[in-house]
């Protein structure tokens, strides 16, 4: 590579750092003033990706890339609330933020990036179906886990949320999330009578 594609990669994780500073607009709309980032959210939703992707029997690469890859645009136009979508051509804005932020890199990454974002979109796939399952499913678990830290109104959310979980995997999880005190996983890990 040259010195220039070089720079554009290096351009491109730049970016994607930012995405450590913008925080999720939902949870703020809740009352919940230091919410997650989207990095944070990404994170996560690329390991629930992973496992659900394992559970399913789907390709987990292809999976973790729309996972991690899903909300890159938001470097550019930020994360942006359910009722800013009255106003906005969100998936207009989204798409055209992704297309100039891959058009920079090199050929294969534009062009795996680009057809992964496509499938994703379509939501025909097994794979790209897991994705977004995925994201809801972080979603909802970080409903519970604000819920159980106090925020009652995080509980909104886990209303309408579940009805779009298509995957079985998905749907047992989010019932086994939301049966469960998600806060207290540590607790076997602390010895307590030392």
């Amino acid at each position: 590579m040259s010195k220039n594609s070089d720079k554009k990669l290096m351009d491109f994780i730049s970016e994607a750092g930012v995405l450590k500073r913008v925080q999720r607009s939902g949870w703020w709309v809740l009352g919940i003033k230091d919410g997650e980032t989207v990095a944070e959210h990404s994170f996560r939703c690329a390991v629930i990706g992973y496992i659900l992707a394992s559970m399913e029997g789907a390709n987990a690469y292809k999976v973790l890339l729309m996972t991690l890859f899903n909300d890159i645009h938001e470097a550019r136009i930020n994360d942006l609330h359910k009722m800013s979508q009255r106003y906005i051509n969100l998936k207009k804005a989204e798409d055209k933020a992704f297309s100039e932020q891959v058009s920079s890199l090199p050929g294969l990454m534009k062009r795996e990036l680009s057809s992964l974002h496509a499938e994703y979109r379509a939501q025909k796939t097994k794979e790209s179906l897991i994705a977004r399952d995925a994201d809801i499913l972080e979603c909802l678990i970080q409903a519970k886990e604000y819920h159980g830290h106090g925020f009652k109104e995080a509980v909104k959310f886990m209303k309408k949320a579940p009805n779009f979980l298509k995957s079985k995997s998905a749907k047992k999880l989010w019932n086994l999330a939301r049966r469960s005190d998600l806060n207290t996983w540590w607790e076997k890990l602390t010895v307590f009578d030392r």
